[in-house]
């Protein structure tokens, strides 16, 4: 049992090592009311891995900061998306 404990441990760690802490920028263009980027940020937040998301109605943006490790910009996108708000990468 403290062998699998260990193991366990070390995979955990090897995995933690690999993921990155990764910023991006969303557009989203179809905000089109003060009530959107509220809807936007709790459909962000809910992500798993997701630190922080700033929503931005005048610019109709969305910052996110994220564990990579956890999540991806795809999967950011589809959160949006369905919460009625489709997006797309800035590059």
């Amino acid at each position: 049992m403290r062998n699998i404990l260990i193991a366990l441990t070390l995979v955990a760690a090897s995995l933690s090592a690999q993921a990155e802490t990764r910023t991006v920028t969303l557009d989203l263009p179809t905000m089109n009311c003060a009530m959107c980027p509220i809807t936007v940020k709790k459909a962000l937040d809910k992500v798993e891995g997701v630190s922080r998301s700033e929503v931005s109605f005048d610019d109709k943006r969305a910052v996110v900061t994220f564990d990579d490790g956890a999540t991806s910009a795809e999967v950011l996108i589809e959160a949006t998306t369905n919460a009625g708000y489709p997006s797309t990468v800035v590059e």
